[in-house]
């Protein structure tokens, strides 16, 4: 069961420990999962290694980028899978060097779904989905050239086609543990596959599996239940956005989408008698792929409300994450609107950003342009630590 640790004056911060399920983490600052592309041929690499450890303290948690289920799963180039024996076998070596950090590390299972083109799918087949319906031209594909493409339109995955998709889930999260992950975390957000079945402006299907709420959230609970069953609860981490609008993936009731979704995963953890690890959730602050930084699709009012309701109603663990500077990190703790904030972009940039925002320190600006290249140390593991000369991994000592 996760709560709060106190710290020296008696209420929890952004520095002080926590109690995640069996895990006891030293602070709150989470590495969010990012996709970065450079997983050559969907293999991670000694950069991986690199990459993850430089951010990585002693009881620190971080997530994976999104990590493929199957051959279906990609949308990017060269994003990594853990389908694959050699997939595993390598993510081991990553894992393996974080838990001699002392990290916790979870693996996102991710399906893009929709989000996909004709030339990551296996023989040039049309991307699957909840819809037929495309992505619109608002949005653009990273093609494997580094120009960008219109999104196709996808194939509807048939009623009887989805529990080969759920058991994808739930092999995927064995395989993780195998390689050493201390858990994973279910990609349920900003567009990607099981978004697509949750938005009822994307979702326009018919059967069990549109239509009402709760034909809506079946998708994800049949995974939820399913990598439970393989690896337990306190193993397990759910991602949702119903405030996100990402890749269009858009609802008209996000508030009660997010609780219906709540009110499903509370149930199922009093029928197991057992918490999830967290429930992580993107606020509407997030900034999507193509937008301006400035775009912001709600009043903050609307935000914290929306954030502030979920978390009340949500019985474990919450990882709030969406734009988060250290002052807002550090109000989110104070005021119990999260028990851990995940930082994406300024993760990127700034290797030892725990140890940045513990001292107040400086951040360094991170390039856009090098997010998504296939380059091993350019834009991924040469952002400079703090202190000239610095040793790669040594300021991170000083926590």
């Amino acid at each position: 069961m996760g709560g709060p640790t106190a710290s020296d004056d008696g209420a929890p911060g952004l520095f002080s420990p926590y109690k995640m399920g069996n895990f006891s983490l030293s602070h709150r600052v989470v590495l969010a999962p990012m996709t970065r592309c450079r997983a050559i041929n969907g293999i991670p690499q000694q950069a991986h290694v690199d990459y993850y450890t430089q951010r990585s303290t002693p009881g620190g948690f971080l997530i994976t980028e999104g990590t493929l289920i199957s051959p279906t799963a990609a949308g990017f180039p060269h994003c990594p899978g853990i389908y694959t024996k050699e997939q595993v076998e390598a993510w081991k070596t990553v894992v393996d060097a974080l838990h001699a950090k002392g990290a916790v590390v979870f693996c996102q299972l991710w399906h893009v779904g929709r989000a996909s083109h004709h030339v990551y799918q296996p023989g040039g087949a049309a991307p699957i989905s909840s819809t037929s319906k495309p992505i619109s031209k608002r949005w653009r594909i990273l093609m494997p050239d580094g120009t960008h493409a219109t999104y196709p339109s996808p194939r509807p995955l048939s009623a009887y086609e989805i529990p080969d998709v759920v058991d994808r889930y739930r092999q995927a999260a064995v395989n993780a543990i195998q390689a050493g992950f201390d858990g994973i975390e279910i990609h349920g957000a900003h567009g990607y596959l099981i978004d697509q079945f949750l938005k009822d402006g994307i979702n326009g299907r018919t059967d069990e599996y549109g239509g009402s709420l709760a034909n809506r959230c079946k998708l994800i609970m049949q995974v939820v239940q399913a990598v439970v069953a393989a690896i337990g609860a306190d193993r397990v981490g759910v991602r949702i956005s119903p405030a996100i609008d990402h890749l269009d993936a858009t609802d008209s009731d996000p508030l009660n989408l997010g609780l219906a979704v709540i009110e499903r995963l509370n149930k199922l953890q009093h029928v197991l008698g057992s918490r999830l690890a967290y429930l992580h959730v993107t606020q509407p602050r997030y900034t999507a792929y193509g937008q301006t930084e400035s775009g912001r699709q709600g009043s903050e009012d609307e935000e914290t409300m929306l954030m502030r309701t979920w978390r009340r109603a949500y019985q474990g663990t919450f990882i709030c994450s969406g734009g988060f500077t250290r002052e807002l990190g550090i109000q989110a703790i104070a005021e119990g609107d999260a028990d851990l904030v995940s930082y994406g972009r300024l993760f990127i940039s700034n290797p030892d950003l725990v140890l940045r925002f513990k001292v107040n320190a400086p951040l360094n600006k991170y390039i856009r342009a090098t997010f998504y290249t296939q380059d091993p140390v350019i834009g991924y593991t040469d952002y400079p630590f703090l202190g000239a000369g610095s040793e790669t991994h040594g300021p991170l000592s000083r926590l």
